[in-house]
């Protein structure tokens, strides 16, 4: 009966080593002691925690201590030294800056439905103790801006599969109503190649080829719904056009700021540069300028026609577009047309 004893000992310390410690929060085995008595009903010796939270260690568990060198004489008079352990703690694979990061990217993320993003939450607080825990408490407030298609995370396991084996999805692609709720856009299924899942703006898409035309096309995965693996394989991705040379996902996305679909074409603009920051953000890399001034400078990207032309009149009192010249007049038309719409 001894060895089950045992064994349930040095489970309790390691969990309360996992409920109570961190590099900054420690306990020596005076307080172990003190939380098997009161939260496990064990009383437990020194000499029992010790031997017990070397045998944790010996088996590879992350216990970190700290180490007191102490002199003493032997039996002989000679002075020996040893070292005392103390202030056990477990060394967490992520700091809780990490786990912040993590879940605040859960938070801000709009592809996840809330049950779903709780779930996870919770999950990554379970990764350090109670002293974190007590510093999260604003999920709540995020429920009624979520999604309430809970297929999300099947659909990107089904994609993630897709794409490894190289295979055809069918899905029904769907839009919200007046209802809020999501509607199939049409009544036949969508059969697309995979290539590739990517996350901007805060949703999730899916970016493949739509099996009946020969362009790139991106999905929102957070509303795909129903999806379903085929058995037939996509077609080669360099057989798609404008990718001959394969995907290359940050020029994608550079040119597909709105991850809206079609042809993407080299534009000139001229924009005030009070909004650099947001160009930079947007376009990385791939943005050039020219004929900067004190307040100005034009910028030259290549980018998808629909999301420039979205980007442009969203920043209509920053930006000027200067080509092509056919994007510039239905730019100026929308403009004129909203303004319209404002007539009294």
């Amino acid at each position: 009966m001894k060895e089950p004893k045992q064994k349930k000992l040095s489970f309790a310390i390691l969990e309360i080593l996992r409920q109570y410690t961190d590099a900054e929060h420690r306990l020596n085995q005076n307080e172990i002691a003190e939380i098997l008595e009161h939260e496990y009903h064990i009383r437990a010796d020194r000499k029992s925690i010790k031997r017990n939270l070397t045998a944790l260690w010996e088996m590879g568990f992350p216990i970190d201590f700290e180490e007191t060198r102490r002199m003493y004489p032997n039996k002989d008079g000679v002075m020996e030294e040893s070292f005392i352990q103390h202030d056990f703690y477990i060394d967490r694979e992520f700091t809780d800056a990490e786990l912040r990061l993590l879940i605040d990217s859960l938070l801000f993320s709009k592809h996840i439905p809330y049950n779903q993003c709780k779930e996870l939450v919770e999950k990554l607080e379970g990764l350090s103790n109670r002293y974190f825990k007590s510093r999260v408490r604003f999920i709540s407030t995020f429920q009624e801006t979520r999604p309430r298609n809970n297929q999300v995370f099947y659909n990107i396991e089904i994609i993630d599969e897709a794409i490894a084996e190289g295979k055809q999805v069918a899905f029904v692609y769907n839009e919200y109503g007046t209802d809020k709720k999501l509607h199939p856009r049409r009544t036949r299924e969508y059969i697309v190649n995979p290539y590739q899942m990517a996350a901007t703006n805060g949703r999730y898409y899916l970016i493949g080829n739509y099996d009946k035309y020969n362009d790139l096309a991106n999905y929102r995965i957070d509303r795909i719904t129903d999806i379903r693996l085929l058995d037939t394989p996509v077609k080669p991705v360099r057989q798609v056009a404008g990718m001959q040379n394969g995907l290359y996902l940050p020029q994608h996305m550079a040119e597909h700021v709105y991850m809206f679909s079609g042809e993407s074409v080299p534009v000139t603009f001229r924009m005030k540069k009070s909004i650099l920051n947001d160009m930079i953000d947007w376009f990385g890399s791939g943005i050039t300028f020219s004929r900067e001034t004190e307040d100005e400078v034009t910028a030259r990207v290549t980018v998808n026609r629909s999301a420039m032309r979205y980007l442009a009149e969203q920043y209509c009192r920053f930006i000027r577009i200067l080509s092509p010249t056919d994007l510039a007049e239905t730019i100026k038309t929308d403009l004129q047309e909203a303004l319209k719409s404002y007539e009294v």
